[in-house]
């Protein structure tokens, strides 16, 4: 028999929040004291509180991690690529979690050159992240960001690949990337704003300097906005981005002018997006310009780059999201999106060719890849699907022939991909709105009243979850769940339009959607609400927190991954790290329209006295895009509300921020204990 343990119950210490003449009170307000002491207490003893009453599914769960583990190549190393005469390769060595960083000179043959081997420089740390890799043009240093706590404050530093010492230069607070200009000795980067982390200067750095010497060269005073810096793939221009939801602005400088001041490239217009792109004495935009909701691409001369001079080289198509392009010196690539379904489409420059890549599947996914170098006729990309394990394909634009260079191997002497079948299938939203689901499953899984499954959806910011392959998610196929992706509103899977028929005011199809979908296959018998499980994490975390307010009846489990759930409070708060420039996506509620509609579904404010679902809800204790407070009290709110016996845990990373821990095998645990959670709740435990 289970023994049954007692779960914390967070103090109350109302807290009276008013605006617009409404007034809320808000019981566990003080949660957000991450130094307090009561705080980390009360976030210790749901740890251990969940520790306590899923003990005997521990050696399980552990069963799951080294399954999960095992399937994973531990030796294995990138697909390598050329830049500036080096070819570079990212490899990981056996029974260790980081990467190590190489090269090699001209040839793969050549000695390899180390530059960062992540599992030294981890050592010490229970977390430990490198980003940002910036080689000079002269191939003699190398600029990067660390980050030790989960934070995403970035350490920006240079290591000198001549002598192998890291330089004395360390700058603070930045957002890891930098880039460099062409004269080896000057560096832009961007910092972010101590408190609500906003990434909102680019600055100036000379090899060898201190920080209080570096050079504020763009300062972006909108809150809305964030910023960044990067290199055209000419290398011939350096490029300030500020963007927010709806709207850009760029500013450009020659590379080999970074004493020189940046020059506006189009002033910014509210609801004018564009992005740039260098070729020859042009720029290439991808904009939406005169109501291209799709998108469009246009070009401008580089001498005169205001929108007056902008003329289109691919119009806009309703029926097709115009998502990036890769430019070479013979072709250009374009990466469309139709009918939900990924596209390559290449064209020579000189206009005597034009054609797609075949692809003959309705649940991959395929996207250009690492693309550096100019001059080349060949095009990597990745391919993968939810039975397919990626691969990454280079492929030859004139004869159209293609070479794959790496497939995925999962370790598993078992593994047969032709043991998985799947399918895409369209629920009818309420409004009568096709609704369009990726599935997966074993071949001897049969859809069922009985069969368990779990349906998992984002659906925020147009940021689409694509059907992809993985070898973690084995571990449930292979006892019998179907896995199925809701492509719901909010995300781009159908185009733009369905990224805007998901946000502000009409947010609440997102929701809506995937409880449609939920209604769908329980009513075609792909399971039942006794088998039905949901899973979601940050905005995805938010569409969990309503559905389990609004049909908790049609799921047996949720999983709520760093939950972003206690929206009106946050989106009131513009002292915290993301808010400001979230109203574009969200709403400002300091506007009553938008602060009532908020109001009306955020999870935290709508808790009710019903029974809920069993829940699993994760956090990181400093994760800087939602903070822990938010699930934090969204639990123990819950718990004083909810009218059942079933289960509700909250499990906090004390070590890390919004991605979880660290290391690729540390990461895997969380997967197990979510996996586990599922598992046990169908009485799997083996």
């Amino acid at each position: 028999m289970i023994k049954t343990h007692k779960a914390p119950i967070a103090k109350k210490i109302p807290k009276c929040l008013e605006i617009h003449n409404d007034t809320r009170i808000d019981d566990y307000y003080w949660l957000n004291q991450r130094d307090n002491q009561d705080v980390l207490d009360y976030l210790i003893a749901e740890n251990e509180y969940y520790k306590q009453t899923m003990a005997h599914t521990k050696n399980f769960e552990s069963e799951l991690f080294e399954e999960m583990k095992a399937r994973i190549k531990q030796d294995d190393a990138s697909v390598p690529y050329k830049y500036n005469g080096y070819w570079y390769i990212v490899r990981y060595e056996k029974g260790k979690d980081y990467p190590i960083y190489t090269r090699k000179k001209d040839s793969l043959d050549a000695d390899e050159e180390l530059l960062f081997d992540c599992n030294d420089m981890a050592k010490g740390h229970g977390y430990f992240r490198l980003v940002g890799l910036s080689v000079s043009p002269d191939n003699t240093m190398v600029s990067f960001g660390l980050d030790t706590i989960g934070r995403r404050q970035y350490q920006l530093q240079i290591k000198n690949l001549v002598t192998g010492e890291i330089m004395p230069d360390s700058i603070q607070n930045t957002t890891g990337s930098s880039t460099w200009a062409n004269d080896n000795t000057t560096l832009f980067y961007t910092k972010k704003d101590t408190q609500t982390l906003r990434s909102s200067e680019i600055y100036k750095h000379k090899v060898g300097n201190a920080e209080d010497k570096d050079e504020l060269v763009y300062s972006e005073e909108d809150e809305t906005f964030g910023v960044a810096v990067y290199k055209t793939k000419s290398r011939q221009y350096i490029v300030i981005a500020c963007y927010s939801t709806m709207t850009n602005e760029f500013h450009v400088l020659k590379s080999d002018e970074p004493d020189n001041d940046f020059k506006l490239f189009q002033p910014r217009i509210r609801g004018l997006e564009y992005s740039i792109s260098h070729f020859q004495n042009a720029f290439y935009i991808l904009t939406n310009k005169d109501g291209a909701t799709n998108f469009k691409l246009m070009k401008t001369p580089e001498a005169h780059t205001s929108i007056s001079n902008w003329s289109e080289v691919i119009p806009h198509r309703d029926d097709t999201l115009l998502e990036d392009i890769d430019i070479f010196k013979k072709y250009l690539v374009v990466s469309e999106r139709t009918n939900g379904l990924n596209q390559i489409k290449v064209i020579r420059w000189d206009g005597t060719n034009e054609y797609y890549l075949p692809f003959d599947n309705e649940t991959y996914t395929v996207s250009t890849g690492t693309n550096v170098d100019f001059d080349t006729e060949i095009l990597r990309y990745s391919y993968n699907s939810l039975t397919t394990p990626a691969s990454v394909i280079d492929f030859n634009m004139r004869t159209e022939t293609k070479d794959i260079k790496k497939e995925q191997e999962v370790q598993d002497p078992q593994f047969d991909k032709a043991n998985y079948v799947s399918e895409r299938i369209w629920a009818t939203a309420q409004d009568g709105t096709k609704i369009p689901m990726s599935l997966v499953r074993h071949k001897n899984t049969k859809p069922s009243s009985s069969t368990p499954l779990l349906q998992y959806a984002y659906g925020s910011y147009g940021s689409t979850i694509d059907p992809y392959f993985s070898t973690i998610r084995l571990s449930l196929l292979d006892r019998g769940f179907i896995y199925v992706i809701a492509h719901v509103r909010g995300g781009e899977y159908l185009g733009r339009p369905w990224y805007e028929n998901g946000k502000l005011l009409k947010k609440k199809n997102t929701f809506s959607d995937f409880i449609d979908c939920s209604k769908y296959l329980i009513e075609k018998a792909y399971t039942s609400e006794k088998h039905l499980y949901a899973m979601g994490g940050s905005a995805g975390g938010l569409l969990m927190g309503v559905v389990v307010n609004d049909a908790p009846h049609l799921y047996n489990g949720v999983v709520a991954q760093v939950p972003f759930v206690d929206v009106v409070t946050t989106m009131l708060d513009d002292s915290i790290p993301l808010t400001t420039g979230e109203y574009d996506e969200w709403g400002n509620p300091n506007d009553k329209a938008y602060y009532d509609y908020i109001k009306s579904y955020s999870p935290y404010d709508n808790i009710k006295q019903q029974h809920y679902p069993n829940l699993l809800i994760t956090t990181g204790l400093h994760d800087s895009q939602v903070q822990y407070w938010e699930p934090a009290k969204w639990v123990a709110k819950l718990r004083t509300y909810k009218q059942d016996a079933n289960k509700l845990f909250l499990v906090t990373n004390m070590e890390a921020g919004h991605g979880g821990a660290s290391g690729r095998f540390e990461a895997l645990r969380e997967d197990a204990q979510e996996f586990a959670f599922l598992l046990e709740l169908e009485g799997i435990n083996g």
